[in-house]
């Protein structure tokens, strides 16, 4: 059972969800964040923030050394422009793993990486090109790995959502639904080594 986790990209839409998930759960609980002042009070007090630049190779190991699991959901806000943030610091997170023993990763990415190249909006392709790169990080580690796909993320209540391997499952998802798979997908061995489409029913 992994009980000591350590989520990356905590104070993003997603991120908080999934760190209300962790405590909600009352697992032992390290948020890696960029700001400090982003991690809601009611939520501080019950977990191990450590401010840290996830392309800071020896930030990333310091805070993956001692734990069991971690939850990957780096994103970039509303930034779409050129990036290597997602798949430079996928890489450190890899590398901090392999390190400290910790086999278990769960990973947001798109469903637009369920979509042929051409059929990328052309807005998100430089955004969706670094997503890539992440995702195939993640493949080739030889961690226990889930690859979480959604859909467009939607600010709605928690509701029933599923999830199909190997294709997009539906057109969006609940960001607490999201937040609380990435969770719970890290004790759920049937997920490992699969690429998870998830949507709301």
């Amino acid at each position: 059972m992994i009980n000591k986790v350590v989520i990356f990209g905590a104070t993003g839409m997603t991120g908080l969800c999934a760190l209300s998930a962790a405590v909600e759960k009352g697992l032992q609980v390290t948020a890696f964040v960029r700001d400090e002042a982003k991690v809601p009070l009611d939520i501080k007090e019950k977990v191990n923030v450590v401010v840290g630049d996830v392309t800071n190779q020896e930030q990333v190991s310091n805070a993956v050394s001692g734990q069991e699991g971690v939850v990957v959901v780096l994103g970039t806000r509303n930034e779409l422009a050129p990036t290597t943030v997602l798949s430079d610091g996928m890489k450190n997170i890899v590398d901090a793993m392999k390190k400290h023993n910790v086999e278990v990763v769960s990973v947001c990415l798109s469903a637009f990486l369920f979509y042929p190249p051409e059929k990328v909006p052309a807005i998100f392709k430089a955004l969706n090109a670094d997503h890539e790169r992440q995702f195939e990080i993640t493949k080739m580690s030889g961690l226990k790995w889930i690859a979480v796909l959604p859909p467009h993320i939607a600010d709605a209540p928690s509701t029933k959502y599923v999830i199909k391997y190997d294709e997009s499952s539906g057109r969006a998802i609940s960001k607490y639904d999201l937040g609380a798979f990435l969770i719970e997908s890290l004790n759920q061995p049937e997920h490992y080594h699969k690429v998870c489409g998830i949507a709301n029913v």
